[in-house]
């Protein structure tokens, strides 16, 4: 087998494995749609706890949610920070609108990409549990429906009210951070009645089972559910995991956070460390899921005031950033089972990035890197590949010579092989070694968020993207071709025409690649021919062998 051969197949193998993943994906039964309404719809039920050790009372039973408002009653907070721009709806306090002014728009480069959406019915929500106390169904008043986040201030706290009930009265306060995607969501809740006041807070990110715009059959990437705790680390809970019921991940425990994840954005709650917790996956309608975290408040004594919180991340992939956010919180980039290698791969290119300050030339600069580490195993490679090409007239005779008879002709092929000292495979591990490379790459430039929307040079605006004018992939298999003429000619006509045409027909998969896994593959060609013809080359000289 020789070398391009070999690089086919394993090209050809990945995208296979790609297109069946991304069938998979599409193939699955489509469920009935929810009925939509005006705004962001509710779920039918509040969850109940089962973190009891920690709150003698109160816990366990389901508050009867108030009745729900009028539409036209409701009105919506619009809080401008630095980094975004939220809508709060009065109705339960939920955060039902999240724009992100440093990150544009998959299809529109000229809007801002939005998060939380009524689109796909993604919020954040959340309550008390316990008889009379407010929930997400519950009407919250606002002092002012515009808030922003001033010049000077380092955050922000929107703060509505409930009505107070058998003299409790309950604030749920939203606090925006500047320069952060973090929120803190809280509840000061003041005791006015006469018993002490023992409660459990839940909080809850909804949304519908449609794949963000962008996914196709070779970009298909994870939407869904995760849940992080140090027991059981990082945990995909698909939304066929939660039609069918499955909870593969601890429900209790003291660590750890719970969130919903697509394509380079995250949205995870995340209690405070050593806090009790209880995480939950619902399915509330037809393509319509919640997930969720309990946590316990502390008794409230008569006459004072308690508050329960958790921390918010909703925003883009950082992977500089994630990690000191909360411990897991990093693994919602998505490198697959070649992390070991993609990992320090994405550190290279983002040393590259802040030294270039240019993505493309940094993923060219890798290249040349990455050619330097395996240069000792392709001179190997084409030095071996160069002999065979001086023998493969001989080869041709063998043929000819021996006719159907394939035992003599490949003993006689062997008994070359060992006599001008060549190993046939001797070209194949470089490339063997270099494909977990490849694929490992091509998951950094589909994961992560630094290269979405990073243009190269020209008509390159966007590298996780493939080429609008499909002139990398074209230059890629022109670079293909010439590789095929240098290699040596497979004794067999029919593998020759074959490997004639493979160089076109794998090229045109490039062709829906991300620009940047496209432009490494080339660069790569490009160094690899150079090798290959100097190698060829100095050996020129060893003509001697076909002539034996």
């Amino acid at each position: 087998m020789d070398t391009q051969r070999l690089i086919l197949f394993f090209v050809f193998s990945f995208s296979i494995l790609m297109l069946w993943e991304a069938w998979q994906k599409e193939g699955r039964p489509v469920q009935a749609p929810a009925t939509t309404a005006a705004t962001v719809p509710t779920p039918t039920s509040t969850p109940t706890s089962s973190v009891a050790p920690v709150i003698s009372k109160g816990a366990g039973g389901v508050p009867a949610a108030a009745a729900e408002a009028p539409r036209a009653a409701h009105d919506r907070v619009r809080v401008t920070s630095g980094e975004a721009v939220a809508e709060i709806d009065t109705l339960g306090g939920d955060l039902v609108y999240l724009e992100f002014k440093e990150h544009k728009d998959t299809n529109d480069k000229s809007k801002n990409f939005i998060l939380l959406t009524p689109d796909y019915r993604y919020s954040v929500q959340s309550g008390l549990i316990g008889a009379d106390l407010p929930n997400h169904k519950t009407l919250f008043s606002a002092s002012s429906k515009l808030a922003s986040l001033a010049r000077g201030q380092d955050h922000l706290d929107v703060r509505l009210e409930a009505p107070s009930v058998n003299g409790v009265k309950v604030a749920k306060i939203l606090t925006f951070h500047r320069d952060s995607h973090l929120i803190d969501i809280s509840y000061e809740i003041t005791n006015g009645g006469a018993e002490p006041l023992a409660t459990h807070a839940y909080f809850q990110v909804t949304r519908d089972g449609k794949s963000p715009p962008g996914d196709t059959a070779m970009m298909s990437t994870y939407t869904g559910a995760v849940v992080y705790t140090e027991q059981d680390k990082y945990v995909k809970v698909g939304f066929s995991d939660i039609d069918k019921g499955k909870t593969p991940y601890s429900k209790t425990a003291d660590n750890g956070w719970i969130g919903m994840v697509q394509h380079y954005f995250v949205t995870a709650l995340l209690p405070l460390e050593k806090q009790p917790r209880e995480f939950y996956t619902k399915k509330l309608a037809d393509d319509f899921y919640s997930v969720g975290v309990i946590v316990p408040s502390p008794a409230i004594a008569p006459g004072t005031t308690g508050k329960v919180s958790v921390r918010l991340y909703a925003g883009p992939q950082e992977q500089d950033k994630l990690k000191a956010i909360a411990p897991g919180l990093e693994l919602v980039v998505d490198y697959g089972w070649l992390t070991v290698i993609a990992a320090p791969l994405f550190w290279v290119l983002q040393y590259f990035h802040a030294w270039l300050n240019n993505w493309g030339l940094a993923i060219i600069l890798l290249t040349v890197v990455i050619k330097l580490v395996f240069f000792p195993l392709s001179a190997a490679s084409y030095r071996s590949m160069a002999k065979m090409k001086l023998v493969s007239p001989r080869l041709m005779k063998l043929r000819e010579q021996y006719g159907e008879d394939r035992v003599k002709m490949n003993q006689a092929m062997m008994d070359l092989y060992k006599t001008e000292k060549i190993n046939p495979l001797g070209g194949c591990l470089p490339i063997v070694v270099q494909i977990p490379v490849f694929i490992s790459l091509y998951w950094v430039l589909l994961a992560a968020v630094e290269l979405r929307h990073a243009p190269f040079y020209g008509w390159i605006t966007d590298l996780a993207s493939p080429d609008p004018w499909y002139v990398l992939p074209a230059l890629m298999m022109g670079s293909m071709v010439i590789q095929t003429k240098l290699n040596p000619t497979p004794p067999d006509p029919v593998q020759a025409k074959v490997m004639m045409i493979m160089p076109f027909a794998f090229g045109v998969m490039f062709f829906f690649f991300p620009s940047g896994l496209v432009l490494y593959w080339f660069v790569n060609n490009i160094l690899s021919i150079l090798q290959q013809w100097q190698i060829t080359r100095m050996m020129g000289d060893g003509k001697t062998v076909a002539r034996r």
